[in-house]
């Protein structure tokens, strides 16, 4: 089951910009943690699961369709923020969508997440999609560089993807982005990859055997953090042969 909030984010846009605003994740792993559940507000109760050892919850019916990643810095993230989202494409896709709970940085910073997330692909039968926001897509691209060919489709919402310093738009767009910015981005790094300089795969999927990925579907906004992680992803596994919308 998830874990209960007392309010949901409200419905306009200037309402919702206060309450993020007002619910700062700031503090220590456990304090953002709580932050993060209460800026996401209330989730719906889905089932929980098991899959190869991994805690998950899961969502809809029927066969799988989806893998979702969360985001959250490897830090925080999970039922408790996603649930509603999962839910919600289920609903879409007429299937269930597992949504892993894996380990979190600092108590199990990286790979620990890659492995748990193996774990429950290599559960699935046939290639599923892999859905990632933010981290949950840095996380789905490292899947789908161990898992080649048992992915049909990844898309990825914000991806973090370049630690290397090929993006422009971390600095530039801290001021502009109402959920993000450089310093926690760089605060969460360490924290989950402190034993990993920034330009190996690890950190930098966009440095990684790209030609290898399945269709690819990305999506962000023009005055995000993350703006330039998504552009120079999409343009290397392009130049790569990988198809991209």
């Amino acid at each position: 089951m998830t874990g209960s909030n007392e309010s949901t984010p409200p419905a306009s846009r200037a309402a919702l910009e206060r309450h993020i605003a007002d619910t700062p994740v700031t503090g220590t792993p456990a304090e953002m943690r709580r932050a993060f559940a209460r800026l996401c507000g209330a989730q719906p109760p889905l089932r929980t699961a098991r899959i190869c050892g991994v805690p998950c919850a899961v969502a809809g019916e029927g066969e799988v369709a989806a893998i979702w990643l969360h985001g959250g810095g490897y830090v925080f993230g999970g039922a408790e923020s996603h649930g509603r989202v999962a839910a919600y494409l289920a609903g879409l896709v007429g299937g269930q969508v597992i949504l892993p709970l894996y380990r979190l940085a600092p108590e199990d910073p990286w790979p620990a997440p890659l492995e748990d997330a193996q774990a429950v692909l290599d559960a699935q039968e046939g290639a599923v999609a892999v859905i990632g926001d933010s981290a949950g897509g840095h996380l789905a691209l490292h899947l789908a560089f161990a898992r080649p060919g048992c992915i049909g489709r990844l898309v990825l919402i914000s991806p973090n993807t370049d630690r290397s310093g090929q993006s422009r738009c971390r600095g530039a767009n801290s001021a502009h982005d109402l959920m993000n910015d450089d310093a926690q981005d760089q605060y969460l790094a360490d924290l989950a990859f402190g034993g990993f300089a920034d330009s190996s795969v690890a950190a930098s999927p966009l440095l990684g055997p790209l030609e290898g990925l399945p269709p690819l579907f990305l999506t962000c906004a023009t005055n995000e953090v993350l703006l330039d992680d998504a552009l120079l992803l999409a343009r290397a596994a392009a130049l790569a042969g990988v198809p991209v919308e």
